[in-house]
């Protein structure tokens, strides 16, 4: 496993809701194709842009990830702070119709892929209308796992997936802790529920 692929995978992770969601597919999609050097000239601008701020936390990932790959330094130094998590401009509710044929192609993928524990879907309001949101726990090279999945719901119709692969244990961030609280459960690992 490459450490700042792993690094771009979490910093991309806390980034969602707070970057457009054509943007962060997009860049999901080139740490999932390997695209570093695109990541590392992109990400860093377009944090500057939409003026978006980073806690320590984040600034370390950044500098792991796309510093290693080469951004410019100074550039990076200008990211602005952040002190505490943005406030969440959006809601979540489960799908009551959720196994469509876009998530039954999601769950046959999730399902062979190593180390998931469980798929989870919602619809998401606010910004720019309704929006699919799909979460994963586990999954090894997430980042691989991401860029797949968004290019099943891209087929599907779907002009900027919204997909989230989370570690299975540990506290997700409040965007994701949301999305949990108003989604559905459409697969889950059997060993989990045996380990339940």
């Amino acid at each position: 496993m490459s450490a700042p692929d792993q690094a771009c995978h979490d910093l991309l992770v806390r980034l969602a809701g707070r970057l457009p969601d054509d943007l962060l597919w997009r860049l999901r999609d080139w740490l999932a194709d390997g695209g570093r050097a695109a990541l590392s000239a992109t990400l860093p601008r377009e944090l500057l842009r939409h003026r978006v701020g980073l806690t320590d936390d984040e600034r370390d990932l950044l500098v792991a990830s796309v510093g290693e790959w080469g951004a410019q330094r100074r550039l990076l130094d200008t990211i602005l702070p952040s002190h505490g998590p943005d406030e969440l401009f959006f809601t979540f509710e489960a799908v009551p119709d959720g196994l469509d044929p876009a998530a039954l192609s999601l769950a046959a993928v999730v399902r062979g892929h190593p180390g998931c524990v469980e798929l989870r879907q919602s619809r998401r309001t606010g910004g720019r209308g309704r929006q699919r949101v799909v979460l994963v726990s586990g999954g090894e090279r997430p980042w691989v796992l991401t860029g797949v999945l968004q290019r099943v719901l891209r087929a599907h119709g779907d002009r900027t997936p919204c997909v989230e692969v989370l570690p299975p244990h540990g506290e997700p961030p409040a965007y994701h802790q949301a999305v949990i609280i108003g989604s559905a459960s459409l697969w889950h690992s059997p060993a989990e529920l045996v380990g339940a």
